[in-house]
């Protein structure tokens, strides 16, 4: 992680402000000078006394006051940082910050920062989703400024949903990858990435399907936007929510994918192939709603063979061009990417066993393993999503420029 930087840490009313106190820690312990601004509904959670204690500095609220006269305080901490933390960052704050309000030492002091700013959303999942969030956060991030995606998990409120402050380490990763020198190893590429799964419809009710979310894909998407790739993300029915700030296409069957890929393939540096995507679909799709009868107890259907999109996009792919595809598998893992790597032509692979619990289809960690077209291989341990796709946009630039 980065070190012997000023941060400025933003502490907002949420309960994750409880969170922040290990931040903070990490901060001072990777060796950096930390300076905490803490809002009034913050202080109800957590004292000020607390985060003065491991910041080890002098924490700022409303009273702006400072030891030396000669220092404005909330100024001084804005010309003096090298980068800004907001977390939690509360949809009162949120919306401040959009709207260019500075009502308290928080909005204050944000609205005069001249460095990068990374913004931690926390709220109740209604709150998150509501047009005005999604309307601010798009502000923010049409801005330049970093929004970090929240996490799904038990709210406060006592119910599941998308809005938790993600853990400490998670958040200092982010950040980290963000602000470190190669964050910018993708500036000025064309990035294509798919995600989801496709859908080939039976008839005007039913369909055939996999398990795939699409939140490898978003993760995937979203790190290649971060190393300032120019993104498209053609998403097949994902079960996450849509990204807001990304280009995206949206598609149903692996004909529609195919299509899609090699319009958007012609001009793109890198097509990662992240998406689940139907080998088969059925020979004749019926204009009805198909009936059950009571002399018929079986059915069968007739399936033919979806085109292979990457073998495809294989015969199209110009000198320049890398190619990253996905290897879901319940079995003999290694030795099925190795023969997909082959036979299609790729530059990488990432494969992963869909049947392990946790990791799978629909979680939110993972483990793969990279597999290269010299042969070469890297196993990751199991760990969220975003850091998979973070490795994975990073083994990419460097292949790519190589």
């Amino acid at each position: 992680m980065f070190e012997n930087k000023n941060v400025a840490v933003f502490v907002t009313g949420s309960i994750a402000v409880y969170k922040s106190l290990t931040l903070v820690r990490q901060l001072v312990k990777n060796h950096n000078q930390v300076h905490v601004i803490m809002s009034e509904a913050a202080q109800k959670f957590v004292t000020p006394l607390a985060f003065q204690t491991v910041s080890k500095n002098h924490v700022l609220t409303n009273d702006f006051t400072s030891s030396d006269p000669t220092i404005i305080p909330h100024v001084s901490i804005a010309d003096t940082s090298d980068l800004a933390i907001v977390a939690p960052a509360s949809a009162n704050t949120i919306a401040k910050m959009a709207n260019g309000i500075a009502d308290n030492v928080v909005s204050s002091t944000l609205l005069t920062m001249s460095t990068p700013v990374f913004v931690v959303p926390a709220m109740n999942t209604h709150m998150l989703s509501n047009f005005a969030t999604q309307h601010n956060l798009t502000v923010l991030k049409d801005a330049g400024i970093h929004v970090m995606d929240p996490a799904e998990g038990f709210l406060a409120e006592g119910y599941s949903g998308k809005g938790r402050m993600p853990e400490p380490k998670d958040i200092l990763d982010w950040v980290d990858h963000s602000f470190s020198s190669n964050g910018q190893s993708l500036a000025g590429k064309k990035v294509v990435v798919t995600a989801g799964g496709t859908r080939e419809p039976l008839d005007p009710v039913r369909y055939l399907t996999n398990h795939s979310s699409g939140k490898m894909g978003f993760a995937v998407a979203e790190a290649a936007k971060n190393a300032g790739a120019e993104v498209t993300l053609i998403a097949a029915n994902p079960l996450k929510t849509i990204p807001t700030d990304l280009h995206v296409i949206q598609v149903e069957t692996a004909s529609e994918l195919l299509k899609t890929v090699k319009e958007q393939f012609r001009d793109a540096d890198i097509l990662v192939m992240a998406a689940a995507v139907a080998d088969y679909r059925p020979a004749t799709v019926a204009d009805k709603k198909i009936k059950k009868t009571a002399d018929n107890e079986t059915m069968t259907l007739k399936l033919v063979r979806n085109p292979d999109i990457l073998k495809e996009v294989s015969s199209i792919k110009k000198p320049g061009q890398f190619v990253t595809g996905f290897a879901a598998e319940t079995n003999d893992l290694i030795a099925n990417a190795e023969k997909k790597i082959k036979s299609k032509k790729l530059d990488l692979i990432v494969a992963n066993d869909v049947s392990q619990a946790g990791i799978g289809f629909n979680a939110d960690n993972n483990q793969v393993t990279f597999l290269f077209a010299d042969g070469r291989k890297v196993k990751t341990p199991i760990e969220s999503k975003q850091k998979i796709a973070t490795k994975l946009i990073s083994i990419i630039s460097n292949e790519f420029q190589e």
